[in-house]
């Protein structure tokens, strides 16, 4: 709802909650219809896209009745909770002429924009390795439990503690890593439960992984390293190193990150030197780490943005917009279709790793 504003071409024609006290709340705040029914809702001629914003569980039925009512599917990740399921949604809408598109938006961002473009322009040559940061901080630490959107929502903890942070949050740096450097051959993981006491409220819950950690060897010849976690400090980062320099992004959640470009020729100038030696000898007595490189600038852009408050700075309505756009011209949208079953194999092969064979062979492709 935050960032609908940025995109006029939108329409929202109403919603639906299976709680009718949150339905009231929401459409109130926000002066909207409510629909008294998911068949309501998709028996409404008007709409040709339903935005899927339930819980993961949920993801694969109301996607599937919304596909057979004719309607196009945007979807929060994952698609669904298995691989089989995700694959009949992907199946159901191509028969049925539709698109299915999954979250996250983060990867159609101006930061993704520019790294695109310098390591098109062979800005540090050949990608050869990237670190890819996923970390949440200790949420459970925090008062989560008072936590509250901006129409009065409560943040559903809990449950985000029973999914997991790999499925709730792999898909905002898988999204970059796939459109980047395309599909993913095999991967190695590991994930666990590292802190299954949450606080009070959370003593019977069954949660999924806190932590998981997976290599990624992509088709490219690129090899990722994913990390994803809810305890240690807050890090969104990427830094993809290659034959010629490395580039770092600070946050994939943000949509204007500051994106900075070390060339290895750059080593040989003075100033870099003089930097590099100062870290070396006072890195540990200073109050904070010199930066690497050069911030890249980004085009002039005079269209203001809404955009959520710190942090999470994602235009989240971005991913909808791109996909009436390719509705409209008859084109299928990027996340959508192989490429949304293989975000989703990936992230779920990731949660899962305890249970599967390592190293796992990716069956999607793109």
């Amino acid at each position: 709802m935050t960032t609908l504003a940025n995109h006029p071409e939108l329409e929202l024609a109403g919603a639906f909650d299976r709680d009718a006290a949150r339905l009231r709340q929401f459409c109130s705040h926000y002066s909207l219809t409510a629909y008294d029914s998911v068949d309501t809702l998709l028996d409404d001629k008007r709409v040709t896209i339903i935005v899927n914003l339930t819980t993961p569980e949920s993801h694969y039925e109301l996607s599937a009745r919304a596909l057979r009512a004719g309607k196009h599917v945007y979807c929060e990740k994952p698609l669904a909770m298995s691989v089989e399921d995700a694959h009949e949604l992907v199946a159901l809408a191509e028969k049925s002429g539709l698109t299915l598109a999954t979250a996250p938006a983060n990867a159609l961002s101006a930061a993704h924009g520019l790294v695109a473009k310098t390591l098109s322009a062979g800005g540090i040559g050949t990608p050869r390795l990237v670190y890819a940061e996923m970390e949440d901080g200790p949420v459970f630490r925090g008062k989560w439990t008072t936590w509250r959107s901006r129409s009065g929502a409560k943040w559903p903890g809990a449950h985000e503690f029973e999914i997991g942070c790999t499925l709730e949050h792999s898909g905002y740096a898988l999204s970059w890593l796939v459109s980047l450097f395309g599909p993913v051959e095999s991967l190695t993981a590991f994930s666990a439960l590292t802190f299954p006491d949450k606080g009070p409220g959370t003593e019977k819950l069954r949660m999924g992984p806190d932590f998981s950690v997976g290599c990624l060897s992509f088709r490219s010849g690129v090899v990722a390293r994913l990390t994803s976690g809810l305890a240690a400090p807050r890090d969104r980062s990427l830094t993809i190193l290659g034959d010629k320099g490395t580039i770092t992004v600070r946050d994939l959640w943000d949509n204007r990150s500051a994106v900075r470009l070390e060339r290895t020729a750059d080593k040989r100038k003075l100033a870099v030197r003089l930097a590099d030696q100062l870290e070396n000898r006072l890195g540990s007595f200073l109050p904070w780490k010199p930066q690497p490189g050069r911030r890249l600038p980004y085009p002039t852009d005079t269209r203001r943005e809404t955009l959520p408050a710190f942090p999470s700075q994602i235009d989240f309505a971005a991913g909808i917009a791109a996909q009436a756009r390719a509705i409209a011209a008859g084109n299928k949208p990027v996340f959508s279709g192989a490429l949304a079953l293989h975000i989703t194999e990936l992230a779920l092969a990731l949660n899962n790793a305890r249970d599967l064979p390592q190293p796992y062979r990716v069956q999607s492709t793109f």
